[in-house]
């Protein structure tokens, strides 16, 4: 169980940014997990949407207390983000990451309490978050965020954009900039459009009363089916987490995983390097 959640490659990557574990200066203790098994519980629990005290503890090791112990360790060490910038960047140097048209877009999950919850704008009586994604051409996260479900789309824009990290390049110094960037009519403003010109970022941004809302749908079709990826994290289904950045956790680690799927996929003839 966690070799298969946690492929040799994975943990190599984890290895890398995950902190070192405290030692106790007067010894003594039980002793600590293993790193690789409390991930590959973490991952189970992000993949199948159990509740840490349902964790198998007799399939992994640790307990489901011992498990969110270091979620909550590693999610305030940033952890996930580091892995997920570090898959981006091995992604990046084998020209896997296509930066001439990336997407951004939002989805509405169902949140029960916690942080960064607002109002549904559909259902006023159902509170909610909202992750907002950039992905690049086909459909990779480049940066991630998270909101209450009453912020509007366009106040996401220039932090998404903003947060995504220098990666590395096969050729060339780190890049961290689309060459366009598409949108819906949700970011149909001037200063967006503005900003982005500012920063060298050519906008296809849908026009309210003037563009179809098809129109896009020949570029803008990969955000979308990621954005359908997200169910296969089923931890994100509905928000269970009190603390906003434990519901950012999960959704960087079904970041990372998707990223990784693309890393140790086979190469088809598109991204032959021959």
């Amino acid at each position: 169980m966690v070799e298969r959640l946690v492929p040799d490659e994975l943990w190599e990557l984890f290895e890398r940014v995950v902190p070192e574990a405290p030692v106790r200066p007067q010894g003594g203790g039980r002793r600590r997990h293993g790193d690789r098994e409390v991930l590959a519980a973490i991952v189970f629990v992000a993949t199948s949407g159990c509740t840490w005290r349902q964790l198998p503890a007799t399939s992994f090791g640790p307990s489901g207390a011992t498990a969110h112990r270091r979620f909550s360790e590693w999610t305030k060490a940033r952890v996930w983000a580091k892995l997920h910038r570090l898959v981006l960047d091995e992604l990046g140097s084998r020209s896997e990451l296509d930066w001439s048209r990336c997407a951004i877009d939002s989805v509405n999950m169902r949140a029960l309490k916690g942080d960064l919850t607002g109002p549904n704008p559909v259902d006023r009586g159902k509170f909610g978050s909202k992750i907002h994604l950039i992905t690049e051409r086909t459909g990779l996260p480049l940066s991630v965020g998270i909101s209450g479900a009453n912020l509007h789309d366009s106040q996401a824009l220039i932090p998404l954009v903003k947060g995504i990290p220098p990666i590395r390049s096969r050729r060339g110094p780190r890049r961290r900039k689309p060459d366009k960037l598409h949108g819906d009519k949700g970011y149909d403003y001037n200063h967006l459009r503005r900003w982005l010109r500012g920063r060298g970022i050519t906008h296809r941004i849908a026009r309210k009363g003037i563009e179809p809302s098809q129109r896009l749908g020949r570029y803008r079709w990969t955000i979308e089916r990621t954005m359908s990826w997200l169910a296969g994290c089923r931890r994100l289904h509905r928000r269970y987490e009190r603390k906003a950045d434990h519901f950012l956790a999960f959704a960087s680690i079904a970041c990372t995983l998707m990223c990784y799927r693309r890393l140790t996929a086979p190469l088809t003839p598109r991204h032959s390097r021959s």
